[in-house]
């Protein structure tokens, strides 16, 4: 897949890691994906990426010990203008967690609370337009919200981050709608009223691609994560969760049992 240039308004843009022991996270993940991590920055906070064949494909930074809240993988969309998104958000039922701020000559970035009660990040690009690559091995491949609210999530995320949706699917057993750029599907959200644990709030989720998900499993336990959903083939490949060492959430999808990787 050639490396993007651009990243269409309302789309994934990046996903990074709150963690509690970066040095543990980034050994981790290094291990798992075969990636680099590069040096904490101290100029953006001790802000770390993560690279895979050179390409920036997600980024870390070391909780802060008043946050309160677990160890997690967030999500950022793309924006062209991060303070009226902001504002948009707080007029849809949303709530501004973190005003946008420019990042050096990066972008600017913000995060608010969707109107279904989960997180979401935006990010305006300046001299980085955000993920680069999409759909590889050990790239993000898929982005996906959880939510109990789901028609007011998609409202939110339609006059929010100017979302174009196609429904696929409508009955009580699978509610599921995409946001679109064109042809191309490029995030999820799926009604979790149904299934999402007590106490579990509603939550977006980032998938990373495997070759093989079951030998991906098998060495995230040798490194001291653990199997949240153990992977199940579905119509979309086969499908797993895991929590990394300090349980960070993060899914994985990689082909059905018995097929190979394009």
């Amino acid at each position: 897949m050639p490396t993007r240039t651009s990243v269409p308004v309302g789309a994934p843009s990046w996903v990074d890691l709150m963690t509690s022991d970066p040095d543990r996270s980034r050994a981790f993940y290094s291990e798992l994906f075969g990636w680099t991590a590069e040096e904490p920055n101290e100029e953006f906070g001790g802000y770390f990426n993560f690279t895979h064949g050179g390409v920036r494909v997600a980024g870390g930074m070391k909780a802060q010990p008043d946050a309160g809240g677990p160890d997690v993988w967030s999500i950022y969309l793309a924006t062209d203008d991060a303070a009226k998104t902001a504002e948009a958000a707080a007029a849809n039922g949303g709530q501004v967690i973190v005003p946008p701020m420019p990042v050096g000559d990066l972008g600017t970035m913000g995060f608010v609370i969707d109107a279904g009660g989960a997180g979401i990040g935006m990010w305006q690009p300046g001299t980085y337009p955000g993920l680069e690559v999409v759909g590889e091995t050990s790239t993000p491949n898929w982005f996906e919200l959880h939510t109990r609210d789901y028609d007011a999530s998609i409202e939110f995320y339609r006059q929010v981050f100017g979302w174009e949706t196609e429904v696929m699917g409508d009955t009580p057993e699978f509610r599921y709608t995409t946001a679109k750029d064109g042809e191309e599907q490029v995030a999820g959200v799926m009604d979790a009223s149904g299934f999402l644990p007590e106490g579990v709030p509603a939550h977006w989720s980032v998938y990373f691609g495997t070759e093989d998900a079951d030998a991906t499993i098998a060495k995230a336990l040798e490194l001291g994560g653990s199997v949240i959903q153990p992977a199940e083939d579905t119509p979309y490949g086969r499908l797993a969760t895991l929590a990394d060492p300090t349980g960070a959430v993060f899914k994985l999808l990689g082909p059905v049992s018995g097929a190979s990787a394009p």
